[in-house]
């Protein structure tokens, strides 16, 4: 039995979850996700809480269980309290603004570098060099930031670009001058 599958996920206060079918729709004060679950899989409400079972225990019913009940408990926790990626700007004359809702960045590029995030997904520019991106869909939120993150990956000799919020970049030593 998967140990990941088999834990029943809590509902909080203020998420409505609907099954219809092979549909999990969970509703709540930041917005609503849909989760469109295979046959091999059995999804049921009891109480407070939703459990993912398995339908038979052939090799693609275990592969999915643990999957598709981290998807549920994704969006049922997404629809509460939004997902969020934080992202830093480092380098002289990098810097991020914003543009009606699309983001527009300046990373030493001859032009600027404008994203428009696609509905349920929100970005927040904070000091012109901090990026929030976030939103009830985990897997939206993460892409977004590793689209911007993209744009200008942070380069090894001085560190410059964008980076994930806490990110760690191995540092290489420069040319050694003449002697």
């Amino acid at each position: 039995m998967s140990r990941i599958g088999k834990l029943p996920i809590s509902i909080p206060d203020g998420v409505e979850v609907k099954i219809e079918g092979n549909t999990l729709s969970a509703k709540g004060p930041k917005g609503t996700e849909t989760v469109e679950f295979p046959c091999e899989l059995e999804v049921k409400v009891e109480g407070k809480e939703v459990i993912v079972q398995r339908k038979a225990e052939d090799r693609k019913s275990r592969s999915l269980h643990g999957l598709f009940r981290t998807l549920v408990s994704n969006a049922i926790t997404g629809v509460k309290t939004p997902f969020e990626k934080k992202l830093e700007i480092v380098g002289v004359g990098y810097r991020a603004a914003m543009q009606g809702s699309a983001i527009n960045l300046s990373l030493g590029y001859s032009h600027p570098v404008i994203i428009e995030p696609p509905k349920g997904i929100s970005i927040a520019v904070e000091a012109n060099t901090k990026i929030t991106v976030s939103g009830t869909n985990k897997q939206m939120v993460g892409d977004i930031a590793a689209l911007i993150r993209s744009k200008r990956p942070p380069e090894v000799y001085k560190g410059k670009g964008v980076k994930y919020e806490g990110e760690y970049i191995a540092r290489k030593a420069g040319k050694a001058g003449k002697k």
